[in-house]
């Protein structure tokens, strides 16, 4: 599958917020709604690249946050809690002026979205859940075991990054929006070498967090209209990340939501033909 960037590049901006520096992208468009999205665990603000290249930028203003720790934001030593990440995120809606906006958060992005919601319901008017639930495959750990071994490594060139991440079990295709959030991922050093900007102990904090915040309690207090997308297909260990079942039972346990289902997995859902659908099924959702 292979996709074409049709759409312009984004404008590149950092805000002061929360005693970090947080960079933000946007795509300007003359849209009434404004789409805020919020990244996975590791990724960084061009992860839905995917999806903006195939027309989710044209009826929406879009911003997209480096979460900090990753991306070109400040990467401080400690404070990766979800309230840290969630303060750091309502200072930048009040830096932009936004006073309500729509949330789409892919995988942690996700819980950071469930989190926002409970805590600052003025601030978001909807919620899109791309595969982030409350409860996830208890497998989930060991299958993201590819993405964390990435970091903290120095590799000889940007190709050869490239060459290691086409062989992770969850890349059933490459493209050009992929390669664009991999250059975004990286740093580049004088000799031509490269390593990943997120640093692996902050990533570890941000998902022991995870594991001892009450995530239920954010998604079955929601009382926003809400969507969450399925990814069907296996991410790794032949499984997806969020099985069919418990995606069912999240929405079952919120107060107004819905799920849809794509037949991709947790990475190439954002991706390709995918994204294609993904963007519909938010558009429909969104109005």
């Amino acid at each position: 599958m292979d996709s074409a960037v049709k759409h312009k590049l984004p404008h590149s901006h950092f805000a002061n917020v929360n005693g970090i520096r947080l960079h933000y992208i946007k795509y300007p468009n003359h849209g009434k709604q404004t789409l805020l999205l919020l990244h996975g665990l590791t990724a960084n603000c061009r992860a839905f690249e995917g999806l903006i290249s195939h027309g989710l930028h044209n009826q929406y203003c879009i911003v997209s946050v480096d979460l900090r720790g990753r991306g070109l934001s400040t990467h401080p030593i400690f404070g990766y809690t979800i309230k840290a990440h969630a303060k750091d995120i309502v200072e930048l809606l009040r830096e932009l002026k936004l006073e309500q906006v729509v949330l789409v958060g892919h995988s942690y992005g996700g819980l950071l979205s469930s989190y926002l919601c409970y805590h600052y319901p003025q601030h978001f008017s909807k919620v899109v859940f791309l595969d982030a639930a409350p409860e996830m495959n208890p497998r989930t750990s060991e299958m993201l075991q590819p993405a964390f071994s990435r970091l903290d490594k120095r590799y000889p060139s940007k190709e050869a990054y490239f060459d290691m991440l086409k062989k992770a079990p969850y890349m059933e295709f490459w493209d050009a929006d992929m390669e664009v959030y991999y250059d975004a991922d990286i740093e580049v050093f004088e000799d031509g070498s490269v390593e990943p900007r997120p640093d692996l102990a902050q990533i570890l904090q941000v998902a022991l967090d995870v594991g001892i915040s009450p995530i239920g309690k954010y998604f079955k207090g929601l009382k926003q209209p809400a969507l969450l997308v399925c990814a069907t297909e296996n991410y790794n260990l032949n499984e997806p990340i969020l099985p069919g079942y418990l995606a069912e039972k999240a929405v079952n346990n919120m107060q107004n939501a819905s799920v849809e289902y794509v037949p991709a997995n947790h990475h190439t859902m954002v991706y390709g033909n995918y994204a294609a659908q993904v963007v519909q099924m938010i558009e429909t959702f969104v109005g």
